[in-house]
């Protein structure tokens, strides 16, 4: 018996591996399956004075150790990981933090733009 594989119908002119396979993301708990990064925690909040976002990188002892600043979150988030990289910190060590870190930039984001308060979840 042949082993069809599925190509997703988006899949244009590429090629998709041996072992391809499309993965359901199960829904998740977010207290439940919450982790809390080693690293570090961040404070995002709007400056609406400078239509900045401002992100607060904080350790356990509630420190703030940096706050970095920019228009838009891709911006922020290069420094960060630039810094963090550059300067061996080790903030980020989970991917979903980093995730949320992106998340929560775009949804202050979209706040700012829209004159809405924003809530850091």
């Amino acid at each position: 018996m042949e082993n069809k594989q599925y190509r997703p119908s988006w899949v244009k002119d590429k090629n998709v591996a041996e072992d391809f396979e499309v993965i359901k993301s199960p829904e998740i708990d977010l207290y439940k399956d919450f982790k809390t990064d080693k690293g570090c925690y961040v404070l995002i909040r709007i400056y609406r004075d400078t239509m900045e976002i401002g992100v607060a990188i904080c350790d356990y002892n509630n420190l703030i150790l940096k706050e970095f600043r920019g228009k838009r979150p891709q911006d922020i988030c290069y420094a960060i990981f630039r810094y963090d990289e550059k300067n061996k910190k080790s903030w980020f060590n989970i991917m979903d933090h980093a995730a949320y870190l992106g998340k929560e930039l775009k949804k202050a984001e979209m706040c700012m733009v829209l004159g809405c308060d924003y809530y850091q979840e």
